[in-house]
């Protein structure tokens, strides 16, 4: 389908999307649970800053560390929200199928605000600092799994790019406010205790705003035929949709998901617990899926696209900007640019140029620009030696390496931050698609631990790979992680969830570069199946003795 996400808003017709499905309660379905990325983004965002202000050192005694022992105490406290994440996101398996998505979300934001109220009263303890970021991290480690499944899961096909894409904006919102935050309380309330204090009080804003606004959001209609509930799916799909149940596009979705999950519960019958770890283990089209979105956590995380966010006042005082203040607002800005790249990689790429084609063309600018600050690093030695008078060449040069930091930013926020999400909440067939994004995203929150716990020392002289090294390090993983997508990523853009099961058939090797053709032969053939339509009028039979006898 050509155009964007956002054409095929406007462009209607050509969507295949009726009007009346772009109502009010899909975009506030919308709106309420991508709002959930902002729980990992203000937390990015947050960290560094507050950990490098002189009041919460003091506070807490770490003003009297050594270089290098500060550095693993920085690597320890940002990294902890992350370690909480890895048992979160699995949790969030048990939390999307037993309690369903919507108070899975609630019970998140409960974890959440806790622990951040926990990491804001420590009254000087480092065991509190600790405890409190942990717990936090079970909630936001749960965020990642149920926003992008229930975003996936409640938006019409030609779109789901875009709505899914609402989750990795507000990312970069979160991001983007926290960044400001600590700006302005540097600026404001730099020798008080309220200096880190009130910024990481926007913690518990997003954690509040989101709580509330879920009152008035529905369940996702794939839940309800999940547990055995049709009706319900039938009407909040109808909901969802804003048309009458009877209507033949919202009967067509309820069908569709129904027959696909009728096949697998059929393929799986009275299994439990180990048929279903068999299941996605052994059959190798599922454990093959499982193998592909996991090592594309690793390399997302790998590539250093988060470790920059999270330490990007310290990236931007290494290639030459000066004092605390100014690092903050280069921090700051650096928000915004990453904000407009995930806007316009929503509204007019992963739909347009397909999750592939965006992937590629983040992480080369990624590259690119790992590759410069490399090279800058090696040539001229501000990391080194903070006293260092650059030459007028060089002074542009550091410029340059400015610029690159935000330029990798905008590759970070259009390729991997985008994609993982994607590839992770789209690929699973419905039976297993919680608990294989749980494992996902725990493997995302061990790689992200893993590099921001090492980040600090990496950039070390001496015990680290030095500043140079570390981004030779990321560009690397960036050139490999390129290759990789373009050879086995399957291209999944505008194709229904239940379509996407059919490019798995084919050998794993032919997947990504032939998936999309085959699974579009297999439509074409298959445009009505007569098992769809049978599923189709019962579900209209259904509805109808339904209500003829209330």
């Amino acid at each position: 389908m050509g155009g964007g996400a956002a054409f095929n808003i406007f462009n209607i017709s050509a969507s295949g999307i009726p009007k009346q499905a772009l109502n009010r309660r899909l975009w506030l379905a919308v709106l309420t649970f991508g709002l959930l990325g902002a729980a990992r983004g203000v937390d990015e965002g947050l960290i560094t800053g507050v950990f490098n202000s002189i009041s919460f050192q003091e506070s807490l005694g770490l003003d009297k560390l050594s270089e290098d022992e500060l550095a693993s105490v920085k690597g320890s406290v940002s990294s902890m929200v992350q370690l909480g994440s890895i048992p979160g996101a699995l949790l969030a398996f048990f939390a999307c199928d037993y309690l369903g998505r919507l108070w899975a979300t609630r019970q998140l934001c409960v974890f959440w605000l806790i622990g951040i109220a926990i990491f804001m009263g420590n009254n000087g303890s480092m065991a509190a600092v600790y405890f409190g970021r942990f717990f936090a991290g079970i909630g936001i480690g749960e965020t990642v799994v149920v926003g992008p499944i229930y975003l996936s899961e409640i938006s019409p096909a030609p779109i789901r790019g875009l709505c899914t894409c609402a989750f990795t904006g507000s990312v970069y919102l979160g991001i983007l406010i926290a960044y400001f935050a600590n700006y302005g309380a540097e600026l404001h309330l730099a020798d008080s205790p309220a200096r880190w204090l009130v910024p990481t009080s926007v913690h518990l804003m997003f954690g509040v705003i989101i709580l509330c606004s879920t009152i008035f959001a529905v369940e996702s209609p794939r839940h309800y035929l999940q547990v055995g509930k049709r009706q319900n799916a039938l009407e909040t799909m109808a909901k969802l949709r804003n048309m009458s149940p009877t209507d033949p596009y919202v009967i067509g979705e309820i069908a569709a998901i129904e027959a696909s999950f009728n096949e697998e519960k059929e393929a799986s019958a009275g299994i439990g617990w180990k048929g279903m770890a068999k299941e996605i283990f052994t059959i190798p089209r599922n454990s093959y899926r499982l193998a592909l979105t996991n090592f594309a956590q690793l390399m997302a995380c790998w590539s250093g696209g988060s470790a920059i966010t999270v330490y990007a006042p310290d990236l931007f005082a290494i290639v030459g900007v000066d004092g605390t203040e100014q690092a903050l607002l280069s921090t700051a800005i650096f928000g915004v640019v990453k904000l407009v790249a995930s806007v316009i990689c929503a509204f007019f790429l992963i739909d347009a140029l397909g999750r592939k084609r965006s992937l590629v063309i983040g992480i080369t600018l990624q590259t690119i620009a790992f590759f410069y600050v490399a090279i800058f690093l090696n040539l001229v030695p501000v990391a080194k030696d903070p006293d260092y008078q650059t030459t007028p060449s060089e002074t542009r040069a550091s410029t340059g390496a400015i610029t690159m930091i935000y330029v990798s930013g905008a590759g970070w926020a259009l390729g991997w931050n985008s994609g993982q999400y994607l590839l992770s909440s789209e690929l699973f067939p419905l039976r297993i698609r919680a608990v294989c994004s749980s494992i996902t995203m725990a493997m995302h929150f061990i790689g992200q631990y893993t590099v921001n716990k090492a980040t600090p020392s990496m950039l070390l002289y001496g015990e680290g790979l030095t500043p140079s090294g570390t981004f030779y390090f990321f560009g690397i993983v960036s050139i490999i992680g390129a290759i990789w997508v373009w050879f086995f990523v399957p291209e999944a853009a505008g194709r229904s969830l239940e379509s996407i099961d059919k490019m798995f058939e084919l050998p794993w090797y032919r997947i990504g570069l032939h998936g999309r053709k085959f699974a579009e032969d297999y439509d074409a053939q298959h445009a009505e199946s007569e098992s769809l339509e049978k599923e189709k009028e019962a579900i209209a039979v259904s509805y109808h003795e339904k209500h003829d006898h209330a």
